[in-house]
């Protein structure tokens, strides 16, 4: 046999045996694919067997037929998942956000081809395994939001490739491990809210292009390293609520596209470099509760894109630099709890997007600036406990964006202005306590209808309590005390629901809740210097009555026909002036079959007449539309313009689009925008039936026909959880969870709105601090009180406040739980009353039967861990959703 013959004789055998080994790999395939259809119960799968590569969520090797990919997030999928391991030409697998438990598989090591390895958002427990280590070729590997212990193992460190790594939310232990500092690949390294402790490598970052470090809420302790910042590539650094020490060291200026920079909550000394001023992306820069001195540094003003600055509670000296002024974007500057003196400079009034100034706890003297509202958009004023002398001016008024004003602990003199009454939006508090005011209470702050918290203690009014002030409708919280004030308490509930203690220190003040009587004096012997006929007075007094009541009924029906008739006119008079719409800049219909049925004009002509408006939320407010074609959409206009929807109005656009197809069942989408002017509006369908808020209100209105409806309760908390899990899943934080904000279909279906909001007014995607106060009143989560941070945790918060609504029908926020307490408190609280559980639930509900009434316990436990005060220890909604659906 010649050589050329036995060359092609080998190569026909090398073929014969190519071609076998391929036909068994894919028979192996087409087995294992059919068998795990089985095992994991996707319904999505198809019953034809023969094309498992057209599967939804597969990808097969289009030569070979070989599963290449498995993309089956979000599929709710349980059971035994070792089968994939036999798999061997897989290179991408996604798992995430699934209800897989037990150990992760340590037979995926075999899967040799491997690039992409996704398990986070499932069950999984024990520990990583070490076989993980023999995946050469692996970019991706993120495993967190599970339950996994023990520490990294070492046999990782021969991930060589790795490009991202996340382990985030378990409860991993030991160290971070030094070899993660050797992977040359590494971009993003995630190991935030586990218990790890030690130090920070020394050479994380010296040999990659490393750009995002989160490692919040662990047990770190040691210096930041200089490593971190050597590529000069970071992004991203959060190292917050730690037990770091030492200096922020002076590299950190050589990061010029470092956007987020998070080192608050830890022990840190020394002052800030001034080379964060070479920073010239810088965004969010937060350093607040450590140890941190020196002067507040100057050259932040060069931080051209800075949105947020927390330097709160360190031992900062000197003033507030006026430079901070030519901060364009400036939203939030919170310097409070420092030694800051000085006066507050006139500078920062130039700030057109100050939202939030919080320069509380210092040693400020001076006045108040008089052109304090020159900022547009501020919302929360923080000044108290300083040395600030002088009178409030009246341009206090033009501040008719506050939300919260708190001037206590001063050296504040003069009267309180009247002009404060014009400040309509003031809702979280006013507070003038301690100072040196003099005068009586200007009856105008009675139109501070939305006002919820009042102290003007410890000053020296006088005069009486104005019976205007029972405007003030949402009042839960009043201080009077040490003053001179005189007569009667007004009749009011939440005055008369106070503890005495807040009209303690008044001599003169009389009625509840002092429990003093105002009687009348009368002086007997003018009387009798004075006497006439008890009959004659009688008589005239009945006749001048019988005249009052005639003419009061004549003027009370003129003045009624003339105000019909102004009404009238008024309506008649806005319509000619607006008998154009408003110019409209941008507009789109994401819904092929709805363009020709909506009209962009009859949108914002809706938006204009409050006949229209179904409610208002915090970012929002809704408005019924009926469009020409007869089609009826529920429009929702922004309240407060981010400069990100009027300056990228095309970024706004792709989000919007994005969102249209983001589907889940209880989520809301857009099927549209309209931009006129400086307004944005958004398209939903409408949905009848109204809020949950609503639906709550009606039932208990409806008591003597009320039908018990656990049940659809028990449905609708599953829905609205499984709703906000989805968005945590794809990295949305929703910014105002309440039941306002579930809004319910024709079968009472429970669909979570304003996304968009959440989306368009958050520039960090959930994690930064916003320019307007999120949430309702009632749902906020405690510690959003001093970090001003959205946060999932609380969002999650926020679902267990709804989740007490739907077990208890009570409001997040009623005066009959007592001074200084809501829903959460009051039912957390409880047991200390020796409160059964009838008094807490809804008994409309949990004396129907036993069964219902156990479900209603379960679920109550869940309310309570969602609403712990910890954020730490609130579950994640992936695991909320389980809990309830094990109650189902």
């Amino acid at each position: 046999m010649t050589p050329f013959r036995r060359s092609r004789i080998s190569l026909l055998l090398i073929s014969i045996l190519w071609r076998i080994q391929l036909l068994i790999a894919q028979n192996n395939d087409q087995l294992i694919m059919v068998a795990l259809k089985k095992e994991l119960g996707i319904p999505i799968w198809s019953s034809n067997d023969s094309s498992y590569c057209s599967w939804e969520g597969v990808r097969c090797n289009s030569d070979l037929s070989l599963v290449e990919m498995l993309e089956l997030s979000d599929r709710k999928i349980g059971g035994n998942i070792t089968l994939i391991s036999e798999l061997k030409a897989l290179k991408w697998l996604d798992l995430s956000n699934n209800k897989l438990q037990g150990s992760i598989p340590s037979s995926f090591g075999n899967l040799t081809q491997l690039e992409f390895l996704d398990l986070s958002l499932n069950i999984f427990g024990s520990s990583i395994p070490p076989e993980l280590g023999k995946l050469k070729n692996l970019r991706s590997l993120n495993l967190s939001g599970n339950y996994l212990v023990s520490n990294i193992p070492d046999e990782l460190k021969n991930l060589e490739n790795l490009q991202d790594l996340q382990v985030s939310g378990n409860r991993l232990n030991g160290s971070v491990p030094s070899w993660i500092g050797n992977f040359t690949k590494l971009r993003v390294f995630a190991a935030y809210e586990n218990d790890l402790s030690g130090k920070i490598p020394s050479n994380l970052g010296s040999l990659s292009g490393l750009r995002l470090l989160n490692l919040h809420s662990n047990l770190l302790e040691g210096p930041i390293p200089e490593s971190i910042f050597s590529s000069g590539k970071l992004e991203v650094l959060v190292l917050t609520m730690n037990k770091l020490v030492g200096n922020l060291p002076l590299s950190v200026g050589s990061c010029q596209g470092l956007s987020n920079l998070r080192i608050g909550d830890n022990k840190l000394t020394g002052s800030i470099p001034t080379s964060v001023g070479n920073i010239s992306s810088l965004t969010y820069f937060e350093a607040d509760n450590n140890n941190l001195s020196g002067e507040v540094v100057r050259e932040f003003a060069q931080c051209n894109n800075l949105t947020l600055l927390n330097l709160a509670f360190n031992g900062f000296t000197g003033t507030v630099p006026p430079e901070f002024g030519e901060l364009a974007n400036l939203q939030e500057l919170i310097l409070s709890g420092n030694s800051l003196i000085g006066e507050i400079p006139d500078s920062l009034l130039k700030c057109k997007n100050l939202s939030k100034l919080d320069l509380s706890i210092n040693r400020l003297n001076g006045t108040l600036p008089r052109e304090l509202c020159k900022a547009p958009k501020l919302q929360f004023l923080r000044v108290s406990q300083n040395s600030l002398r002088g009178e409030i001016p009246s341009e206090i008024g033009n501040c008719v964006k506050l939300l919260e004003l708190q001037l206590g602990n001063n050296y504040l003199t003069g009267i309180i202005p009247p002009e404060m009454g014009q400040i309509k939006n003031l809702q979280i508090a006013l507070n003038l306590s301690f100072n040196h005011l003099h005068g009586s209470l200007p009856s105008e702050l009675g139109k501070l209808d939305k006002l919820v918290a009042l102290d003007i203690s410890s000053n020296q009014l006088s005069g009486s309590i104005p019976s205007a002030l029972k405007g003030m409708l949402s009042l839960i919280e009043v201080n009077f005390s040490h003053n001179s004030l005189t007569g009667q308490v007004p009749v009011f509930t939440p005055f008369q629901k106070s503890p005495n203690s807040s009209f303690y220190g008044n001599k003169g003040l009389c009625g509840e809740p002092l429990g003093i009587s105002c009687g009348n004096s009368f002086d007997s012997d003018q009387t009798y210097h004075h006497r006439v006929s008890y009959k004659v007075v009688l008589a005239v007094i009945g006749s001048g009555l019988a005249v009052f009541v005639s003419v009061s009924i004549v003027v009370f029906l003129f003045m009624m026909r003339e105000k019909q008739e102004m009404a009238a006119k008024s309506e008649e008079i806005a319509e000619e002036k607006n008998p154009d719409p408003a110019l409209i800049i941008a507009g789109n219909v994401f819904v092929e079959n709805l363009k020709q049925a909506i009209d962009f004009d009859s949108v914002v002509k809706a938006t204009l007449k409050e006949s229209n408006k179904l409610h208002s939320g915090t970012f929002s407010s809704t408005y019924k539309a009926v469009m020409p074609s007869g089609l009826i959409l529920s429009v929702k206009r922004l309240n407060s313009i981010d400069r990100t929807v009027i300056h990228h109005q095309n970024k706004m656009i792709r989000e919007l689009e994005r969102l249209s197809k983001l589907f889940h069942e209880h989520l809301i989408r857009p099927v549209g925008f309209v931009i006129y002017e400086e307004s944005a509006i958004l398209l939903h369908n409408y949905l009848p039936n109204g809020t949950l808020a609503q639906h709550f209100r009606d039932s208990i209105a409806a008591e003597k026909d009320f039908e018990p409806d656990w049940p659809t309760r028990l449905s609708i908390a599953i829905g609205v959880a499984e709703g906000l899990a989805f968005l945590h899943h794809v990295a949305i934080i929703h910014l105002d969870i309440s039941t306002s904000n579930v809004i319910l279909d024709s079968n009472l279906k429970p669909l979570l709105g304003e996304i968009e909001i959440s989306k368009l007014l958050d520039p960090s995607k959930g994690t930064a601090s916003i320019s307007a106060v999120a949430g309702s009143f009632g749902y906020i989560p405690p510690e959003y009180a001093y970090t001003m941070q959205v946060t999932a945790p609380g969002n999650v918060y926020s679902y267990g406040v709804v989740l007490l609504e739907i077990l208890t029908t009570r409001s997040p926020v009623d005066e009959s739980f007592g001074e200084g307490i809501d829903l959460v408190k009051w039912v957390h609280t409880a047991p200390e009353r020796g409160d059964t559980p009838e008094q807490i639930l809804d008994s409309r509900l949990s004396t129907v039967s036993f069964a219902w009434r156990k479900q209603m316990l379960a679920v109550l436990k869940v309310a309570l861990l969602c609403t712990d005060t910890t954020p730490a220890k609130r579950p994640k909604m992936k695991k909320v959703v389980e809990l309830l659906q094990e109650v189902n």
